[in-house]
């Protein structure tokens, strides 16, 4: 299979699955125990249909959105994930570059692989940075004034992940960092030994967000350790305040499902909320945000910006997303696989076929921008 055979989400899956080891595969595609959540988070979409409208001369699709402030090409965008160089040894660097050529956010993970700075100076798009709240308070300051000196527009707290998910297929490879491999691990990676051969003939895995803060690299602390030991369990609202206030920016909340905490993030002073559940690897049964979506517009649409991730696959997924009336979408596994299978080439062509895939749906909606879309071009079965 080739990248050129690839044409949505499930084939550039596929040819991850072919390219790499099992354990990394299964990283990227796993989620929590019976990982219900993660079917549910896409086949939530598939209880409402789309209701077009005919006739509406559409001669140009307008794809441009504005979120947090931030004026972004398109209206997805490639949220913060970690351990990017462990899929592909350019991680965040293919990742940027690909949401550079397209006029779109991208996000760096607290768990990321290049550094805040790095990034921010090879690229003038929208760069979010998603910080894991630790019990080391210190170190959320210093993170913070961190991200501020490198020119980060926007700060992102990821509040689904106070402890670690119960990722059992994780457990069956003994995937970690640094890696503790079952024997049936050590043997996928055996077989696909390219992954191999790059990982050792390119740049030493890092974590430079952390590294000068954390032992993760040597031989200490597992990524599933990190959730459970070092991040802060009483996380509160009154941290919240004092974290907004500090950052100073645009802030937003990401990992929210219920409506009053979209309510509250408003109140203390955050500019948008990100429905999410961590793409089902957090709590396994927790509702879809899609399945949320309108409930919490509802009530904080006008107070805030209403995001949504976790599920999206498809061109159809956003359309009726911002239909509903989210202000953008956010992709995570959907770049992960094509970085994965063949680095930014791919990333690039996984970003210009959904948006292909947006334009044409807009088009058949009878929508010429964003702001044309309605919950009356939707409908409930």
């Amino acid at each position: 299979m080739r990248l050129s055979q690839c044409h949505n989400f499930h084939d550039f899956r596929e040819l991850a699955r072919r390219r790499l080891p099992g354990p990394i595969v299964n990283y990227i595609d796993g989620a929590a125990e019976d990982e219900t959540t993660y079917r549910r988070n896409t086949a939530a979409f598939e209880q409402v249909d789309l209701l077009p409208q005919v006739l509406r001369g559409v001669e140009e699709v307008d794809l441009s959105v504005e979120i947090m402030g931030q004026k972004l090409a398109l209206p997805f965008y490639l949220s913060p994930t970690a351990l990017q160089r462990l899929f592909h040894h350019d991680g965040e660097r293919a990742v940027a570059a690909a949401a550079a050529k397209y006029g779109t956010m991208f996000g760096v993970s607290s768990l990321g692989t290049v550094s805040l700075e790095e990034l921010r100076r090879a690229h003038s798009n929208p760069q979010v940075y998603q910080l894991y709240f630790h019990k080391d308070r210190g170190l959320n300051r210093a993170m913070m004034q961190r991200a501020k000196e490198a020119g980060v527009e926007v700060m992102m707290l990821t509040v689904d992940s106070i402890t670690g998910g119960n990722r059992e297929r994780d457990k069956r490879t003994g995937f970690s960092i640094p890696f503790r491999l079952t024997l049936a691990g050590m043997m996928q990676f055996a077989l696909k030994p390219m992954w191999g051969i790059n990982y050792v003939t390119h740049e030493k895995f890092s974590l430079p967000q952390l590294d000068e803060h954390v032992d993760m690299g040597g031989g200490t602390m597992s990524i599933g350790r990190y959730f459970t030991e070092m991040l802060e369990p009483t996380l509160n609202w009154d941290d919240l305040a004092e974290m907004v206030e500090e950052w100073g920016g645009k802030f937003c909340l990401k990992g929210i499902i219920h409506p009053d905490d979209a309510v509250r993030a408003a109140e203390v002073g955050c500019d948008a909320v990100i429905l999410s559940n961590h793409g089902g690897r957090q709590l396994d049964g927790s509702r879809a945000p899609f399945d949320g979506l309108a409930e919490v517009l509802d009530v904080a649409g006008d107070k805030l910006d209403v995001i949504l991730d976790s599920g999206v696959q498809r061109g159809t997924h956003i359309v009726k997303a911002l239909a509903m009336g989210a202000k953008a979408v956010g992709i995570g596994r959907g770049y992960l696989f094509p970085l994965a299978a063949a680095g930014q080439a791919d990333v690039e062509r996984m970003i210009g076929l959904l948006k292909e895939e947006v334009e044409r749906d807009m088009r058949l909606m009878g929508a010429a921008s964003v702001a044309d879309l309605g919950r009356d071009n939707l409908r409930f079965r």
